[in-house]
């Protein structure tokens, strides 16, 4: 089990709405993830991290597999989210997968727990919300990436013959998330 060294460590106001410090929570955990294992992550290290009891961490998310659910649901609609700006403004669907996958880097740059929370959860034996979340999510990706890549076939921007479903594969594994050493 970790704990929340100084550096770490942010002030919080103390009292907040229990939508704010639900959003709160979740960036904590992602912050932390950024060089810690999400499975040592504790809630006494999020409330840690917060300026809070772990009381009051329980108060909003009665289990640390809700919050996990709440991380996961995040990363996705934030993710997505961007990613779905990104493939709208591309004039050609190449384009729209190039704009896909720096989406996607910039997102992972900029909150760097994100990949080992996901490789996480993807790694759990037992099923689970948050796991359902993340292969929800990868799938939805990759039927994103087999979608632009039949289309830049039909627009003549990728050889007729190319096996989308390998190529879409082959892509998503390219934008696999590395965690942070």
């Amino acid at each position: 089990m970790i704990t929340v060294f100084q550096d770490e460590m942010k002030t919080h106001p103390t009292h907040l709405p229990a939508f704010d410090r639900r959003a709160a929570t979740v960036e904590a955990v992602v912050a932390l993830a950024a060089s810690h294992n999400s499975s040592e992550i504790t809630t006494t290290a999020i409330a840690k991290a917060m300026g809070l009891t772990q009381g009051a961490v329980y108060k909003h998310f009665p289990t640390k597999d809700e919050i996990l659910q709440a991380v996961m649901k995040w990363v996705a609609e934030g993710l997505m989210s961007r990613v779905d700006g990104a493939v709208q403004a591309a004039a050609s669907p190449m384009l729209a997968l190039e704009a896909l996958f720096l989406a996607h880097v910039e997102f992972v740059a900029s909150h760097p727990g994100v990949p080992r929370i996901l490789l996480s959860e993807l790694q759990r034996v037992e099923p689970s919300t948050s796991k359902r979340i993340v292969q929800a999510f990868l799938r939805r990706c990759g039927e994103r990436v087999s979608q632009l890549l039949a289309d830049a076939k039909q627009q003549g921007e990728l050889h007729a013959a190319l096996d989308t479903e390998a190529a879409a594969i082959r892509f998503v594994g390219t934008i696999r998330y590395k965690p942070a050493t």
